[in-house]
């Protein structure tokens, strides 16, 4: 706390705004997580759904994935901020976000493999989205958005598909 205190200190200038937070593990489970949600937010756009349908997909990936995170032990408070939302965002809005990008592609039809090696850079998003799972099945949540992007990454399962089988799930109260 002293630490990230001083830290906070020296770097916080006029244009340059620093907080602090002590829920490492949440922290860095927003910094993995997102980069899953980007490629859903991405697949979205390379279909063409428009922002309502990008929205929703985020918001649903993002409310699992915080699911996810606070079954392992990180606070909500901590993925509803800078670190986790905020990241969120940013990288979901970028033309800069490899993972993005990679869903882009993705969302236009291209393989896997062939939408990676024109991202020329790792997507971190992909290696993400299977430690999801196996977080998931070690403390029980549901993830229902990562479970069809992971049959879409690894199952080569068409991405209408999975966005039917999405559609498709019994309603529930959000």
């Amino acid at each position: 706390d002293e630490t990230a205190a001083r830290a906070q200190e020296l770097f916080t200038s006029r244009q340059f705004r620093v907080y602090t937070n002590t829920d490492l593990l949440g922290v860095e489970l927003g910094g993995a997580l997102k980069n899953v949600v980007a490629i859903a937010a991405g697949i979205c756009d390379g279909l063409g759904f428009g922002d309502n349908a990008k929205a929703a997909i985020m918001t649903r990936h993002w409310r699992e994935m915080t699911r996810l995170a606070v079954a392992q032990g990180a606070k909500e408070s901590t993925l509803f901020g800078l670190s986790g939302i905020g990241d969120l965002f940013a990288t979901c809005a970028s033309s800069h976000s490899r993972n993005h990008s990679l869903g882009i592609k993705l969302g236009r039809g291209e393989s896997l493999e062939q939408a990676q090696s024109e991202v020329a850079q790792v997507a971190e998003g992909v290696h993400t989205t299977r430690a999801a799972l196996r977080l998931s099945l070690q403390c029980g949540v549901e993830l229902p958005v990562t479970e069809q992007l992971a049959a879409l990454l690894f199952e080569k399962r068409d991405v209408r598909h999975a966005v039917e089988a999405l559609m498709g799930r019994q309603g529930c109260a959000e």
